[in-house]
């Protein structure tokens, strides 16, 4: 199962995050509140924790086993936005190497520890497929009723029909894809008019 195939604008978001929320922003306040020694003197422990950061995650990205350094990494930079994308690194480095438990305690920490809503739900809806992948059906299913943006709706309702199709529930699976369709889920994935109609109803012939 393709955890990431059909989620460019999630990447998007995420890229967006980073670019809005990272070094710059907590600079940018804290030389707005300049002037006073003991503001300079935090200002400078700031830069040099960031740059800190920064270097240590740009180091992980490039070794040859993320996975083995991840939970370092993280815990060492719990507070900031480096652990929250050290984490989704590290989730779809473990998918890729079929370590789906793996994926999904680095995906749960995403979620219990990252206050921003987009990246707590591209979290949670990496999270369902994992669980959809593992036949942990009912866990996808809590998982996705947690309250997501609005531009999540498509990708939930898909994820749905997608468990309710596993399931065998094809009455819920057709109003599921009927509700990403709705929901503008066509743009992203195509393939979601297929999954619907192979859930058609024939009628019974004459």
């Amino acid at each position: 199962m393709d955890i990431y195939s059909t989620e460019e604008q999630q990447a998007e978001a995420i890229k967006r995050f980073f670019r809005e929320n990272g070094i710059s922003l907590a600079l940018g306040i804290l030389v707005g509140l300049g002037g006073l020694y003991g503001w300079k003197a935090y200002n400078q422990n700031q830069i040099t924790t960031a740059e800190k950061a920064s270097d240590s995650y740009t180091a992980l990205v490039e070794s040859d086993d993320v996975l083995s350094s991840a939970d370092a990494f993280i815990s060492e930079n719990k507070d900031t936005n480096y652990a929250t994308l050290a984490a989704f690194v590290a989730a779809k480095d473990a998918v890729e190497a079929k370590k789906l438990d793996v994926a999904s305690e680095k995906l749960s920490w995403i979620v219990s520890n990252t206050e921003n809503t987009e990246l707590k739900a591209i979290a949670i809806t990496r999270l369902a497929r994992i669980q959809i992948a593992q036949t942990n059906y009912d866990d996808a299913l809590t998982t996705l009723n947690a309250p997501l943006p609005e531009a999540f709706n498509a990708n939930v309702a898909e994820l749905k029909g997608d468990i309710y199709t596993q399931q065998g529930n094809k009455d819920q699976a057709r109003t599921a894809y009927q509700a990403a369709i709705d929901a503008g889920g066509l743009t992203s994935n195509p393939l979601l008019q297929i999954k619907l109609d192979d859930l058609a109803v024939t009628s019974p012939a004459a």
